[in-house]
C-alpha cells in the first residue's frame, strides 16, 4: 500500500459556505425525512468486532454494515433513489410552476406525470441498481448504462427492477460520458453519483442521501471515533461521511483516512498533486464499485479540507478481508462484505508501524469503518469467499 498525506487538510479548518451548499444539516434533515418514510426503511446495524480490533492493535472497531439496506444490499440505495425523487420533483415543479412535495411523488398521486419521465445513469452496479429501484418505486422509466467489465450478474440485478440496461465500450468514465450524451439527445434526466462543472444538483442530492448512513452510525456510537477509514470511488460517500463528521465534532473531528483501490487510485493521485487528478493507466480492479478514474468535483470541495490521508489497497487484500469477515475469529459476528465494501478496513489492518505512527493509530484508537455492500454480485462473492452469503449469515463458516 501507499500512504499519501493531504497537505491541505487541517482538523481545525472551518466548514465553509461553499461546503454547506453541498452538504448541510438542513439537507440531511430533508433527506432523512423522505427516506425514513419509504417502505421497509430500517436503520442498518453498527457492529462491534473486538477480536479483529485486538488483531489491529486498536481499542475498538465498529463497522456500519449496509448489506441489508432496502434489500438492495448496498448503501447506494440511499443516494440514487433519493436523487431520482428529487429529479422528478424539480421537473414536475418546472412543468406546473408550483411546488411539489416529495410525498406526492413517492405516494403515487402524480403517477401519470411521473411515468412520462426517463432517468438515466452510468454505473459499476450498485448506483444503477439504486436508480432503477427508485424509478420502479416512483413510477418513471430508467435506462442504465454499464461498461464492458460489469458482470452479467450485476446487469441482471439492475434489470430486475424494470430498467433498460445498455452495455457500452470502455471503462466506467466512458460510460458516464455516453450516458450523459445519450440523455441530452433523448431529453432524459441523468442521475449520476459523480459531478463535473455544470452538473452538481443531482450528485449533491445523492451525497445528501448518503449522509443518512453516517448519521445512523454516529448516533449508535457511545464515544466518537478517533479514526474513520472509508473507501473512495468518485468520493461522494467519503465526502458525506467526512462532511458530517466535521459538522458534528468540529475541531475534534476524527482523523479521516481514505482508501483507493490500487488500480483506481484517483484520490491518491489528487492528494499527491494537491489538485484533482485522474488515476494513472487503465482503471482495473476487482473492487467494481470503486473502479473510477476521475473524482467528483463536489467531493473534492469537501475532502480537500476535511480528510487527512489516502492509502491504496490491493485487490488481494480486499479478497482476504472478505474471507476474514465471513470466517471471524473469537466471538466476532460474521459479516457478508462484497469486494467494494472493505478497502477502508483493509487500510486500517495493513498499515505499517510507520504509517500507524503517521496517522496516530495506536492501542487507544477507536476506529469506524463502513461495509458498504453485501453480496451484490452473488456469484463473485461465492467464488472469492468459498460459500454463499446465506451460509455465512447462518454461521456456517468459522475461522479454524
Amino acid at each position: 500500500m501507499t500512504l499519501i498525506a493531504n497537505a491541505a487538510a487541517r482538523r481545525d479548518a472551518e466548514w465553509t459556505a461553499a461546503q454547506d451548499e453541498i452538504l448541510s444539516d438542513a439537507g440531511l434533515q430533508a433527506a432523512g425525512s423522505a427516506i425514513r418514510n419509504w417502505p421497509n426503511y430500517q436503520v442498518t446495524p453498527l457492529v462491534e468486532l473486538p477480536t479483529l480490533a485486538q488483531r489491529m492493535g486498536v481499542a475498538a472497531l465498529h463497522l456500519k454494515d449496509e448489506g441489508a439496506r432496502f434489500g438492495l444490499r448496498s448503501f447506494k440505495a440511499l443516494g440514487g433513489a433519493y436523487a431520482v425523487a428529487c429529479v422528478l420533483r424539480r421537473e414536475l415543479e418546472r412543468q406546473s410552476g408550483f411546488p411539489v412535495p416529495l410525498a406526492e411523488i413517492t405516494g403515487g398521486s402524480m403517477a401519470d406525470d411521473v411515468a412520462a419521465i426517463t432517468v438515466a445513469c452510468a454505473t459499476d452496479g450498485n448506483h444503477g441498481r439504486s436508480v432503477a429501484w427508485g424509478a420502479q418505486q416512483f413510477g418513471c422509466r430508467a435506462v442504465i448504462f454499464i461498461h464492458e467489465t460489469v458482470s452479467e450478474g450485476r446487469a441482471a440485478e439492475i434489470a430486475r427492477f424494470g430498467a433498460e440496461v445498455r452495455r457500452t465500450k470502455g471503462d466506467y468514465d466512458d460510460s458516464v460520458r455516453i450516458a450523459s450524451e445519450t440523455a441530452a439527445a433523448e431529453g432524459w434526466f441523468v442521475v449520476s453519483d459523480t459531478s463535473w462543472p455544470g452538473y452538481e444538483d443531482v450528485p449533491r442530492d445523492v451525497m445528501q442521501g448518503y449522509e443518512l448512513m453516517a448519521s445512523e452510525a454516529f448516533a449508535a456510537l457511545t464515544q466518537p471515533p478517533t479514526h474513520i477509514f472509508v473507501q473512495t470511488g468518485v468520493g461522494g460517500m467519503a465526502a458525506a461521511v467526512a462532511g458530517l463528521a466535521k459538522r458534528r465534532w468540529g475541531k475534534a473531528r476524527p482523523v479521516v483516512v481514505l482508501a483507493d483501490p490500487e488500480g483506481a487510485a484517483c484520490w491518491a493521485e489528487s492528494f499527491a498533486m494537491g489538485m484533482p487528478q485522474s488515476a494513472k493507466g487503465a482503471v482495473r480492479t476487482i473492487q467494481a464499485g470503486l473502479a473510477c478514474g476521475e473524482i467528483s468535483v463536489l467531493a473534492w470541495e469537501v475532502l480537500k479540507d476535511h480528510s487527512d490521508w489516502v492509502m491504496t489497497v490491493q485487490d488481494g487484500a480486499a479478497e482476504r478481508m472478505m474471507r476474514a469477515l465471513a470466517r471471524p475469529e473469537g466471538g466476532d459476528p460474521a459479516i457478508v462484505a462484497g469486494e467494494s465494501a472493505v478497502a477502508g478496513l483493509c487500510a486500517c489492518l495493513q498499515a505499517t508501524p510507520a504509517e500507524r505512527a503517521a496517522i496516530g493509530l495506536d492501542s487507544q484508537s477507536r476506529v469506524l469503518a463502513f461495509v458498504t455492500e453485501g453480496d451484490t454480485d452473488p456469484a463473485l462473492y461465492q467464488k472469492i469467499v468459498g460459500v454463499d452469503a446465506a451460509t455465512v449469515l447462518r454461521g456456517g463458516v468459522r475461522a479454524p
